[in-house]
């Protein structure tokens, strides 16, 4: 849309709360919002992991504000957002927790509005509560705190004290919370106190919060102070003062899952982080989601075309063998361009290689007639080797990079194999530094791999400096069987993880295992 002067209409900047940390606690709107964006705007606080939302050609500037080292002042975050709205473009202006609760969109909004510039805000999950929840703390109470004040930790007057009434903060009965006071608690704790807030007052300082770094650490106004300077703890942090820190002891429910504290890096290909992702998640892990493959249509669809139509004439296979959810999917979406649909494999029995490409048969209403228990091909093939199929057509739809192990020990037994590529694995060009960074760092607890394509694409993104084995010296690596395990070791990687069964479900267990079990105790650093 362009102005009657010929210029384009301003582009509509979205005010955005990011949440506390946890990309899950995006809002729907704000996720759309990023997805929707041409241009992304984020703070410090908000989590990079939200970037992977928006569009590849979308333009990414951080504008991050951390203590006294600003990346840009917001004098000049102003203008940025109100540059890029009038270029016409759409703008997501990504803040840590809420925008309005301490998050100076009330500024940007107003620097908007006096340019003439359309926004929108869109609310986020703030620090206030949400960092407290994660760890065990409600911020009101029936019987306890009836009431709750969100308090700045650092704003000053001009003489430099704190703008906040004290004296009815200290004889309020309700909870407490301070944001972005770590710096300055002692002089909370010394205006509290003096102002008549009793010594024993329950305290807790929550850093990181609702993160895999999430650290906890509680007291009274009488000794917090010291606590926190033993514990050497840093900002981030939110402070809740209030009998409700009590219920932290039966209600800290974040801290307690099997894998609370670990990062877990999943490589599987992009958008398809899925049910591991989920599982990890639930099991209190943070994803670092760092797709190494990406799936593709295929161009030659000359096989899969052939094989379609030989079954529509009445020539069907005896047998059509799904390696992966993938080639199910594939498979139904040529089915579907070709004009046909589930109806097509009447003739036909069905095997799979394992309960996820089963699963993903089940959405297409089909039910396989066989699933062996050794979820690799292998276990196909000494299935296949008991059974009558020799002459037999079969058919095999799968990516064109497959093993070949299959169809050449199906063509050993006398059966005439039809392999029909229905997509392809191409390697993902995802952001390597975050990754190596965190991985240097030791912040990593697990790398997964579910296929010997991720580990080999894996090994080329953040092989070329010659550092992987330093790099990897300080991860746990965790495979999803025998033939990935495999390919890591080709690739010089040691596997720590392997379940005895080949589905994500099982990896996911045995991380766990290994976490609650003996291998928990230290790392490879050790």
């Amino acid at each position: 849309m362009r102005s009657e002067e010929g210029t384009p209409a301003p582009g509509t900047v979205y005010l955005i709360g990011a949440g506390p940390g946890d990309p899950g606690l995006l809002t729907i709107k704000g996720r759309r919002c990023i997805r929707d964006a041409d241009v992304v705007v984020y703070d410090y606080l908000a989590n990079p992991a939200l970037l992977s939302e928006a569009k590849a050609e979308a333009e990414i500037t951080y504008v991050g504000k951390r203590g006294s080292d600003h990346t840009a002042e917001q004098a000049q975050i102003n203008e940025l957002l109100v540059a890029k709205a009038r270029e016409g473009k759409t703008v997501a202006r990504l803040k840590g927790g809420d925008a309005f609760i301490f998050g100076r969109g009330g500024e940007e909004a107003l620097f908007l509005a006096e340019h003439d510039i359309p926004f929108e805000i869109v609310p986020g999950v703030t620090s206030a509560y949400a960092v407290p929840a994660y760890a065990g703390i409600p911020v009101t109470h029936r019987g306890l705190a009836s009431d709750v004040a969100f308090i700045t930790g650092h704003e000053q007057r001009a003489d430099g004290t704190p703008d906040i009434a004290w004296e009815m903060a200290a004889k309020s009965t309700g909870t407490l919370v301070f944001l972005m006071g770590v710096k300055n608690l002692p002089l909370i704790v010394d205006r509290l106190v003096a102002n008549g807030k009793p010594a024993g007052t329950p305290v807790a300082v929550v850093r990181w919060g609702t993160l895999a770094d999430q650290e906890t650490l509680t007291g009274t106004l009488g000794d917090i102070t010291e606590k926190v300077r033993g514990r050497d703890f840093h900002p981030p942090a939110v402070i809740v003062v209030g009998d409700v820190v009590r219920l932290r002891e039966k209600l800290a429910w974040f801290e307690k899952k099997p894998l609370f504290g670990r990062r877990v890096i999943v490589t599987r290909a992009a958008g398809q982080v899925g049910s591991l992702g989920r599982a990890l998640e639930e099991a209190g892990a943070e994803i670092i989601d760092f797709p190494t493959i990406a799936i593709e249509p295929i161009d030659d669809t000359a096989p899969i075309d052939g094989a379609l139509a030989d079954m529509a004439a009445g020539k069907p296979f005896e047998w059509t063998i799904f390696t992966s959810a993938n080639g199910v999917d594939f498979f139904f979406a040529n089915a579907r361009r070709a004009g046909y649909d589930a109806r097509i494999l009447g003739g036909s029995r069905i095997a799979v290689v394992g309960t996820a490409t089963a699963a993903a048969l089940a959405d297409f209403g089909l039910t396989p007639d066989l699933v062996p228990s050794d979820f690799r091909a292998e276990g196909l093939v000494d299935e296949f080797r008991r059974l009558d199929v020799a002459d037999k057509r079969i058919l095999l739809p799968r990516a064109k990079e497959g093993r070949e192990i299959l169809p050449a020990a199906l063509r050993e037994i006398g059966a005439e194999v039809v392999v029909a590529p229905v997509y392809r694995n191409v390697p993902a060009k995802p952001p390597v530094e975050p990754v190596k960074e965190a991985l240097a760092a030791g912040r990593v607890g697990f790398t997964t791999f579910t296929s010997g394509s991720t580990v080999k694409n894996f090994v080329s993104l953040l092989g070329a400096d010659g550092d992987l084995p330093e790099l990897m010296s300080k991860t746990r690596i965790a495979v999803i069987g025998p033939v990935t395990a495999k390919s890591a070791a080709k690739c010089g990687l040691t596997v720590d993880v392997m379940p005895e069964v080949s589905t994500i479900p099982a990896l996911v267990e045995a991380i766990k295992e290994w976490v609650t079990g003996d291998g928990g105790r230290g790392t490879k650093s050790e």
